[in-house]
């Protein structure tokens, strides 16, 4: 994306402060699988709780009815 304006000063202090509180030597950044690992119960749950497991089913077999499956 272009940048399409500079930077204010107010900004510029704002980000120095932000990494300056991030552990020396990370940039911030999970690895993939750690951040799968840690979304998948609560989805795992979410999905249980408001029957998605059943909802998905329901959708899947309609498009396959109108595919003709």
């Amino acid at each position: 994306m272009a940048l399409t304006a500079p930077r204010t000063p107010a900004r510029t202090r704002e980000r120095e402060a932000h990494r300056a509180s991030l552990p020396a030597g990370r940039a911030g950044r999970r690895h993939p699988l750690v951040a799968t690992a840690m979304v998948l119960p609560l989805a795992a749950l979410l999905l249980y709780a408001f029957g998605g497991f059943e909802a998905v089913l329901t959708q899947a077999s309609s498009v396959g009815v109108m595919l003709g499956r």
